[in-house]
């Protein structure tokens, strides 16, 4: 299910608080731009089958060898995955692409995932590889943030991913970025900003006209640390259902780091 779908369950959470959007989701790229080709290298392209072929679903990030970090609404049972690593082009067949196949068993959506509840949170998914990545150049793991830790307000984040250039649009062949700066909680949970739509275990950056909303659902949130390196703080969730770029509506993202025990149990019971 892709970011725009989504975010058309969530245009019903918000016409029953009394507001009424004058027209549909869209989860578009707005302000994005090509990003530097493998500067990313843990973005990952969660493909489905369908009619014989894979598709683009939503993006993910590698975070062991043989495990994906992604959203939990990128994930349906009755679906057939594969990963595609060291992606850049998607129109092209570059070189350091590692297409590997999931085995139906190995999809660990969290348990208070609801689907009919966005807003709830728990937005969140591990993918088990049916083989390790080969580490390089273009593939390398996502380092996570430390547990618990809460990124300041105006930190200077990235998205990235394969997402729509505009509603119902194409998807970019090449994968895209945008500087999301943070909105922390106290900013983002004023009644007129996402109220009680957000919860501590999310995060929220974006939404001004300077920002973007780009990049697939279950794709990172890529954050700089003080050490020049960069941290996964989040896993792509929902927009408004007035649009990727509304004011006061930045893009939310389920927080990597209230979820780090949920994370090393699932790697290490599978």
């Amino acid at each position: 299910m892709m970011l725009w779908l989504l975010s058309s369950l969530l245009l019903v959470a918000l016409a029953s608080g009394g507001r009424h959007p004058s027209h549909g989701p869209s989860g578009r790229v707005v302000n994005g731009e090509d990003a530097v080709p493998y500067s990313w290298p843990w973005q990952v392209s969660l493909q489905y089958e369908k009619d014989g072929a894979f598709h683009h679903t939503c993006g993910g990030s590698l975070i062991a060898p043989n495990w994906v970090l992604t959203a939990g609404h990128c994930i349906s049972t009755s679906r057939t995955y594969q990963v595609v690593l060291g992606e850049y082009d998607r129109s092209v067949k570059e070189g350091p692409e590692q297409v590997i196949p999931i085995n139906a068993g190995d999809l660990f959506v969290h348990k208070g995932w609801n689907s009919n509840c966005v807003s709830c949170g728990n937005d969140i998914a591990l993918v088990k590889l049916s083989r390790s990545a080969e580490l390089g150049d273009t593939v390398q793991l996502a380092q996570l943030p430390p547990a618990g830790e809460i990124l300041p307000n105006e930190a200077p984040c990235y998205i990235s991913g394969w997402g729509r250039l505009y509603t119902n649009g194409p998807l970019p062949d090449k994968l895209q970025q945008a500087l999301l700066p943070v909105v922390d909680y106290d900013h983002c949970s004023k009644w007129d900003w996402w109220g009680f739509t957000v919860k501590k275990s999310m995060v929220c950056a974006g939404g001004d006209i300077q920002s973007g909303c780009n990049g697939d659902s279950g794709g990172p949130l890529n954050c700089p640390t003080e050490e020049g390196n960069w941290q996964v703080h989040g896993v792509t969730s929902f927009v408004s259902a007035l649009g990727c770029n509304t004011l006061k509506k930045p893009t939310v993202f389920t927080r990597v780091s209230d979820f780090t025990d949920w994370i090393e149990e699932t790697i290490a019971s599978n």
